[in-house]
């Protein structure tokens, strides 16, 4: 993607209103979020539904990396949430 500058001016109540050419390339329309995030001196601002997704393929990576199966990470999930239970009503879940 080609990086664009665009101009926006802060309203007194702190805010803007983005040009809609750019909102077009983000695929973003009134309604949804933003992440805002500083880079240096730079403001990053993020759909939050890419945001998250950039996120999960972080977590997807780590994963991989960790050498852990699917498996394994079920059981273990499995073996926590029962000892969560026998401490909280003396079951098996």
């Amino acid at each position: 993607m080609t990086k664009r500058a665009s101009d926006v001016v802060i309203r007194p109540k702190r805010q803007v209103t983005l040009p809609s050419e750019l909102c077009d390339r983000l695929g973003i329309a009134p309604g949804d979020v933003l992440e805002f995030s500083i880079e240096g001196s730079a403001l990053i601002a993020r759909p939050r539904k890419l945001a998250a997704l950039t996120s999960l393929r972080e977590i997807q990576r780590a994963f991989k990396a960790s050498g852990v199966s699917e498996e394994d990470l079920q059981q273990a999930g499995r073996r926590v949430r029962q000892q969560i239970a026998r401490e909280r009503y003396g079951t098996r879940a």
